[in-house]
């Protein structure tokens, strides 16, 4: 019989060979995870993704991370991957987060990915993969979010979703899929199939979604247009004879009114009757111009202001004349607007703004102003105010126009368009990538404009910053409109539009600060950063704003995936591009007292600027960089509650 002193020996050699055979077996399964990923790093070609692959430890690896000695997370966004993604994958068993997203990764998903039982979060979107939506993405039951938006699959969605019971996430917008949408019955948090090639009604579980979740689709239904469940055959929906003569009858009768209330007006016109205001305007029809877009018939523009151009209409005087700014000349009066023809630039926060061709050649922009709440007198004392703004930076406003019905402000017309349209108009093939030097550039501009407002005094500020308010020159300069507006309009009017840029302490759009002007002007930053809109009502896979998303990010020491891919084209810009979001940064805080002022915004940027065209850093184009370091970690204390 075996001492206790031997028996003690005996169980603590068995607990030491135990012990190391589970080392063993995970320094076993880190090599087959290790394997999987220089299989990856093979099949696919793009930017170094710095993997030291002399070292044996694959968590040291820039995008892997770690835990009990297994890989379980492996995120690569934004890297230029190019190529199919090999099988191996499925042997990183232990994987519960795979972000290829923002890639050019193409051809279809390997099945081997089945294996990934684990997996919870799956991010492939941005990249170029084909074929249907794969059957075995139905077997992981772990999933939570998934997003193959943005690629090029195809096929039917299949009800096979139903099968993932925990998830939240599902965005498979802008794709090629076809067919009807399966009744989902997943308590999902993120939806989105907009932009596909769908058909059919809207499922009624999915009917309290918003519309721009189906947008771009052929389907109906809640919430868009009802779907028309009958068809037109036979005697059963023809109209009776009686019906036919009650509708020629009333339009008839209808006709004869509209005759009568004509003759009136031309009779009271006649006879003189100057100082009368006229009662409602016309509603502007669109129309399809010859170029495609969405225009307005100059007919009906002429007819919103035909009662107010009768007369005697001369620029600068009257109660019905256009008010100029300043001692320039007036070439063009209220008739000549009325004459000219008139397309739709935007439909925006304070009204609609079309582009007016006038006869002599020139092209004006005019802003029809709505929900206007002020006195008259209170009104011209403002806009006289914004008419003597002047700096190279902002859109001159150059007259306007106030009846107790139509309110219009006249600036000069910017052909290059919007910052929002050439940052996130055509991201397709054929686009032309819009450069640090352009971007830096432009934000220098916006900076200094608004630095010349806040000029004015501490209760003036812009109110409703954006990159649609900045129009660039043919140089690619930055000028600001749509300044100083936002106290003339309601109240309640703003809010839910500048939601994307709103500071977060702001409840009245129509009492703007200074500081609310900073946060979204920092907003406009990480815009031009990132070249995410703001507006989108959900941020990636994350489900927050841009400033929140960006600041959880940082914090993880991601920063390389903030930035826009057509910056990371570019060589050494990498320390630039980290001191712009670092003062992006400084400008969204939450609290406004932590916020800096916009003359300091502006004197940093300038600085930042003036170092880059000092150095020409942007003339080659370079994909072989990462940036992930670099960040102080110390500049984001103040949000260090904010959590995605």
């Amino acid at each position: 019989m075996k001492s206790p002193k031997q028996r003690n020996m005996v169980f603590t050699t068995l607990l030491l060979i135990y012990s190391l055979g589970l080392c063993l077996i995970a320094s076993s399964d880190l090599a087959a995870d290790r394997e999987a990923l220089l299989a990856l790093r093979t099949a696919v070609k793009g930017r170094s993704m710095e993997w030291n692959v002399t070292g044996t430890n694959p968590c040291l690896w820039p995008g892997v991370e770690c835990e009990s000695g297994r890989v379980t997370k492996l995120r690569l966004p934004g890297r230029a991957l190019v190529g199919q993604l090999p099988r191996g994958l499925g042997n990183l068993t232990q994987l519960s987060t795979l972000s290829l997203r923002l890639n050019l990764l193409s051809g279809q998903v390997p099945n081997d990915l089945v294996n990934l039982v684990n997996l919870k979060n799956l991010y492939l979107q941005g990249n170029s993969f084909s074929g249907p939506i794969p059957e075995f993405l139905f077997n992981m039951q772990s999933l939570t979010r998934l997003s193959l938006a943005k690629n090029n699959f195809s096929g039917e969605i299949s009800p096979g979703f139903n099968n993932l019971t925990s998830l939240v996430t599902l965005h498979l917008e802008e794709n090629q899929l076809t067919g009807s949408i399966p009744e989902l019955g997943l308590a999902l948090e993120q939806f989105n199939v907009s932009s596909n090639q769908l058909n059919g009604s809207i499922p009624s579980k999915l009917s309290d979604w918003p519309e721009n979740a189906f947008q771009g689709n052929l389907l109906c239904g809640k919430p868009l247009k009802a779907c028309n469940g009958t068809e037109n055959t036979g005697k059963k929906n023809k109209l009776s004879g009686g019906a036919i003569a009650g509708i020629v009858i009333g339009c008839i009768f209808g006709l004869f009114v509209i005759i009568a209330i004509v003759i009136f007006l031309c009779k009271r016109n006649k006879n003189g009757e100057e100082g009368t205001e006229y009662v409602a305007p016309a509603k502007v029809r669109e129309v399809e111009t010859a170029s495609g877009k969405t225009g307005v018939d100059s007919e009906s523009l002429s007819t919103d202001f035909s009662a107010a151009s009768k007369g005697n209409v001369k620029s600068g005087g009257g109660s019905k004349s256009l008010v100029f700014f300043g001692d320039a000349v007036k070439v063009f009066d209220l008739e000549d607007l009325l004459r000219a023809s008139a397309e739709v630039l935007g439909k925006g926060t304070f009204g609609t703004t079309y582009k007016a061709a006038l006869e002599l050649g020139v092209s004006m922009a005019v802003k029809r102003l709505k929900e206007v709440t002020v006195s008259e007198k209170v009104f011209r004392e403002n806009i006289e105010e914004i008419g003597g703004m002047d700096h190279v930076n902002l859109v001159p406003l150059r007259a306007y126009y106030y009846s107790r019905d139509e309110k219009l402000l006249v600036y000069d017309y910017m052909p290059m368009g919007s910052l929002s349209a050439l940052l996130h108009g055509n991201r397709g093939a054929g686009r032309t990538p819009l450069n640090w030097e352009t971007r830096s550039g432009i934000a220098v501009g916006a900076a200094r404009a608004i630095t010349y407002l806040h000029s004015h005094g501490p209760t003036i500020s812009h109110g409703n910053i954006k990159s649609s308010n900045i129009l660039l020159t043919r140089s690619f300069e930055a000028c600001v409109s749509d300044f100083c507006l936002a106290h003339l309009a309601s109240p309640t009017s703003t809010p839910n539009r500048i939601s994307g840029y709103r500071a977060p302490e702001l409840t009245d759009a129509s009492k703007v600060t200074q500081k609310a002007d900073v946060y979204s002007f920092g907003v406009l930053l990480l815009e031009l950063l990132t070249g995410k809109a703001p507006t989108q009502a959900i941020m990636n896979e994350e489900g927050v704003d841009l400033p929140r998303w960006v600041h959880s990010v940082v914090r993880e020491e991601w920063t390389v995936e903030v930035f826009d891919l057509e910056l990371l084209r570019y060589q050494n810009v990498e320390e630039d591009m980290v001191q712009l979001l670092q003062i992006a940064l400084e400008c969204t805080v939450q609290h406004p007292d932590n916020r800096p002022l916009m003359g300091e915004v502006t004197s940093r940027i300038e600085e930042l600027y003036s170092a880059s065209l000092k150095h020409g850093q942007d003339a080659n184009p370079d994909i072989s960089r990462d940036v992930d370091d670099g960040l102080s970690q110390q500049h984001f204390s103040a949000d260090s509650h904010i959590r995605p």
